[in-house]
């Protein structure tokens, strides 16, 4: 186990984390704000889903779902339609727009990593993205029924029950 000082200049680096994320947030069109983004990545990773699935892997409330699913439908990057195994039900999927829009800026975070990581390694980005993996699983599995601390087995990870399928967004912001 890290000793106690180590974890606390990890929490200091994770807050900030905060710079990084508004880099990406300054990078995104005008009209296409961060919420709208994680809906585009994540239609685009997962495919066509409804809006309940896709408020658990926003991990946010149905209702600001809701109001991102209608910005996005507004621009006519999705389209919402009947789910044939229950009619009170839609089902979510990108449109071409969408699609356009989710690689426009699949490219510009691409951009963004590698002017602002242009010193970095290639393994020091491939540990990063290992590390950053690691992290995220060590706090995913760690729910009803998950891993206990120290004994991550990845089973965590095949179970669709609750929260994170262990399929992990390319969320842009």
């Amino acid at each position: 186990m890290a000793a106690r000082s180590q974890y606390e200049e990890l929490a200091l680096q994770l807050s900030a984390v905060g710079a990084v994320k508004r880099g990406l947030a300054r990078i995104l069109p005008a009209d296409c704000p961060a919420g709208s983004a994680a809906v585009l990545a994540l239609l685009g990773q997962h495919g066509e889903m409804r809006i309940s699935r896709l408020a658990e892997l926003l991990d946010v409330d149905m209702s600001v779902t809701s109001r991102h699913v209608a910005h996005v439908a507004e621009h006519g990057w999705l389209e919402r339609s009947s789910d044939p195994a229950d009619k009170r039900s839609r089902i979510l999927r990108l449109t071409p727009a969408g699609d356009d829009v989710l690689s426009d800026l699949n490219r510009r975070v691409t951009e963004m990593f590698a002017h602002n990581l242009a010193d970095w390694s290639d393994a020091d980005v491939g540990r990063l993205n290992v590390l950053l993996a690691r992290l995220r699983d060590s706090f995913s599995c760690r729910g009803p029924g998950g891993c206990a601390p120290g004994r991550h087995s990845g089973e965590c990870r095949s179970r669709p029950s609750g929260g994170d399928t262990g399929s992990h967004s390319r969320t842009p912001v």
